[in-house]
């Protein structure tokens, strides 16, 4: 089974982790986050995320998506020490529809998910629109109602 480790700046990926479970109540063991505080060095960071990663990976079969915020920050930094590649993956630029979409293919081989999750994160970014209330017509506030009363 696949297992997803969130390394974000605090206090993002235990946020995302909440928002993760309260859609999937039944993936706490499946998905860990470690909060990099910014008085904490990268070298201490590290060796939390390792505990965490071997906690994640019980078994040989365990295979562990990473997924970090920011490029080139202190996390991502962190999770390129950590991911190795073969049983552990990175993809950064976490936002909540790529994690949602990974929790729900978290069963399928670790390069399915890193692609699932890549096209979750993409898909779920877009701009949308302005729409009326029940796709009524806009008015202006300016404009006046020739059924409003004014006293």
């Amino acid at each position: 089974m696949n297992r997803i480790f969130i390394i974000a700046h605090s206090p993002l990926a235990n946020a995302l982790r909440q928002c993760a479970l309260h859609v999937f109540p039944d993936s706490e063991q499946a998905v860990s986050a470690l909060d990099v505080l910014p008085n904490v060095s990268r070298e201490e960071s590290l060796a939390a995320a390792r505990i965490i990663l071997d906690q994640l990976q019980q078994s040989p079969r365990d295979q562990v998506l990473v997924l970090t915020d920011v490029f080139g920050a202190t996390p991502c930094n962190v999770a390129q020490d950590l991911v190795d590649g073969v049983n552990s993956r990175l993809v950064a630029g976490v936002n909540l529809p790529m994690l949602l979409r990974a929790v729900s293919y978290r069963n399928e081989s670790l390069e399915t998910l890193v692609q699932r999750a890549l096209a979750g994160g993409t898909a779920g970014v877009m701009q949308l629109g302005v729409t009326a209330p029940q796709n009524q017509a806009r008015r202006k506030h300016s404009d006046q109602d020739i059924r409003d009363h004014q006293q």
